[in-house]
C-alpha cells in the first residue's frame, strides 16, 4: 500500500474580488508531494505559483481569499485550522524561504535575535538556548563566524547570505516541508550554485520535502523529482523531471523548453503574446491565444488532464483522455 503524500493540494482555487467578480489567480489546481521529495512548480511570472504557496500557509494577501479546496498536511486540512492553530504549522512543520530576504528581514533587529524569535515560539527555547541554536543554525548554512556575524544586522550581509539566513530560519524547527519561492533570484551564478547545494544537503540529511517555486528550467533539471507546470493559474503538465524534459507533452511546456539556450540550437524561440490577466481569463485553455496547435475546442472549455503515463499527466486536446463527457475527440 503506496504511503499517503505528505502535501496534498486538492482543487484549491484563490480569488480577488473585482467589479466584474472574482477573479482566479489560482484555478482549480491539485498537487501533491511526498515525503523527502522535491517537487518543482514552473511557469511564467503571474501564472500562480507564489499565490499557490501563500495559500498553502494561508497567507493569501487580502482581499484575496481561498474561495475552494483543500490542502492537506499529513493528512489534516490546513483550511479548517483556527487562527491559532494555523500559526503552530507555520515555521514549526511548513517553512517558507521568501522570494526577497531583504524586505523579509527586519532591518532593526539582528540577524541572531530574528532567529532567536522563531526558536522561542516554536519550541520554547529560553533566549540564551535561542542564541547558541542560532549560531549552530549559521553554520550549517556555511555562514563563516556566526558567533560574531548573530549581532549584524541584515544590511550587513549580501543577497547570497541573506538568503542563507533566511534559510538557517526556515530550518531552525527542522520543517517537514520546506517553501522555496524563486530561492536563487537576484544571485550571482556562483552563490546560486551554492544555495542549491544547500537544498540538496538538507533534504538528503533531514529526508526533507521542497517545493521549489521557480521560472529557471536549469535549476527544475538539476534539483528536483516531479515538476507542475502552471500557466495562468492552472496545472497544465505534471510529470516526473525526466519525462517531462525528454517526453514533453503540452504545447506550453514545449514552448518554455523551446526558448532555452542549447548547444546545438543557433536562435532561441519565444513563446509569443502574452498571458491573460486574471480579469480576463478566456472559458476555455487559457494558452489557446499563443498556441500553435490550437483546435476550435480549446475556446470552449478547459481540458480534463489526461493520463499519459503512469505519473505523467497532461491537460491539452491534443490528447482524446482531456475531452470531457458531452465532448468529443476529433
Amino acid at each position: 500500500m503506496a504511503a499517503s503524500p505528505l502535501l496534498s493540494i486538492e482543487n484549491l482555487s484563490v480569488a480577488f474580488p473585482t467589479e466584474d467578480g472574482p477573479a482566479c489567480a489560482v484555478n482549480h489546481l491539485s498537487l501533491q508531494i511526498e515525503r523527502g521529495k522535491v517537487l518543482g512548480v514552473v511557469g511564467e511570472s503571474g501564472c500562480g505559483k507564489s499565490m499557490t504557496s501563500m495559500a498553502v500557509l494561508r497567507l493569501v494577501p487580502q482581499p484575496g481569499y481561498i474561495s475552494e479546496g483543500a490542502v492537506y498536511f499529513n493528512g489534516q486540512n490546513l483550511l479548517t485550522l483556527s487562527p491559532e492553530e494555523i500559526r503552530k504549522v507555520r515555521g514549526a512543520q511548513i517553512a517558507l524561504i521568501p522570494q526577497d530576504p531583504l524586505t523579509s528581514l527586519n532591518p532593526v533587529y539582528t540577524i541572531g535575535d530574528q532567529i532567536a524569535e522563531v526558536l522561542t515560539l516554536h519550541q520554547g527555547l529560553s533566549k540564551r538556548d535561542a542564541h547558541r541554536r542560532a549560531i549552530e543554525l549559521l553554520d550549517l548554512v556555511r555562514i563563516p563566524n556566526g558567533k560574531d556575524r548573530i549581532h549584524e544586522y541584515p544590511h550587513q550581509f549580501s543577497g547570497g547570505m541573506r538568503q542563507r539566513v533566511m534559510i538557517a530560519m526556515a530550518l531552525s524547527c527542522t520543517p517537514s516541508l520546506l517553501i522555496a519561492d524563486e530561492p536563487t533570484t537576484a544571485l550571482d551564478v556562483t552563490v546560486q550554485a551554492q544555495i542549491l547545494a544547500l537544498l540538496r544537503d538538507i533534504r538528503k540529511e533531514h529526508d526533507t520535502a521542497i517545493m521549489l517555486i521557480t521560472h529557471d528550467l536549469g535549476v527544475v533539471a538539476e534539483m528536483c523529482d516531479e515538476v507542475a507546470v502552471m500557466y495562468a493559474g492552472r496545472v497544465v503538465e505534471q510529470a516526473s523531471a525526466l519525462d517531462l524534459f525528454k517526453k514533453p507533452k503540452h504545447p506550453y511546456t514545449l514552448g518554455l523548453l523551446n526558448s532555452l539556450p542549447t548547444m546545438t540550437r543557433s536562435r532561441l524561440q519565444p513563446i509569443e503574446g502574452q498571458p491573460p490577466s486574471i480579469t480576463e481569463m478566456p472559458p476555455g485553455c487559457a494558452f489557446e491565444p499563443r498556441c500553435d496547435k490550437r483546435l476550435e475546442v480549446c475556446k470552449t472549455r478547459f481540458p480534463q488532464a489526461a493520463m499519459m503515463e503512469e505519473t505523467h499527466q497532461v491537460s491539452c486536446y491534443l490528447y482524446p483522455g482531456s475531452y470531457w463527457p458531452e465532448q468529443q475527440a476529433p
